[in-house]
């Protein structure tokens, strides 16, 4: 792995495919055990989540139904305080077992309106399964039900996360390469 230039920033290997691959495995272990016997439906935030979904629902065992939904609260490197719905919710939820699949929950704005919505549907359980958490960047209360790895607030990029529409195809997770502080004399 080497560093990568996306757009005008540098970013450095961070998290390898092999250490993913092991975490979506594990993770695809307990939803098999805890929903055995049960037939959930996985709701995956696009853009960014379609490689860990991808990846996780080839080991998911149990019968399940997939949908998608596409929010967005970034702009650039910053997360915003305003969430979007660029497409929606089709899939008839109301006494039923949603996972939600998310690539990266940082502040979590996203996340809560996305449960929000849900229990206003009607759903009668929600779980929620994320690659990646920033408990530092975390602003929210509600429960991240299965995480796969706890990583700190930098910026980064791979496996279905990107810079302003680049870098999600990168089998590997970067970290953007903060500039150096020139001392002065």
């Amino acid at each position: 792995m080497n560093t990568i230039q996306i757009h005008d920033k540098q970013f450095e290997p961070f998290i390898t495919y092999a250490t993913i691959d092991e975490t979506i495995t594990r993770i695809a272990e307990q939803l098999n055990t805890d929903f055995k016997g049960k037939t959930p439906l996985f709701l995956v935030i696009l853009n960014g989540s379609f490689m860990f979904a991808a990846d996780l629902l080839k080991k998911v065992n149990i019968p399940c139904e997939i949908s998608f939904v596409k929010l967005s609260s970034y702009s650039g490197t910053q997360s915003t305080t305003q969430v979007r719905e660029l497409i929606g919710f089709n899939e008839e939820v109301k006494g039923r077992s949603v996972i939600i699949l998310e690539d990266i929950i940082d502040t979590g704005i996203t996340m809560e309106k996305i449960l929000e919505r849900l229990n206003d549907m009607g759903s009668a359980e929600v779980k929620v399964a994320t690659l990646l958490f920033k408990p530092s960047a975390f602003q929210k209360e509600f429960t991240i039900d299965y995480i796969g790895i706890q990583i700190p607030n930098d910026f980064i990029v791979g496996f279905g996360l990107d810079y302003n529409g680049l870098g999600r195809n990168t089998k590997d997770i970067y970290k953007i390469v903060e500039p150096k502080l020139k001392k002065s004399c």
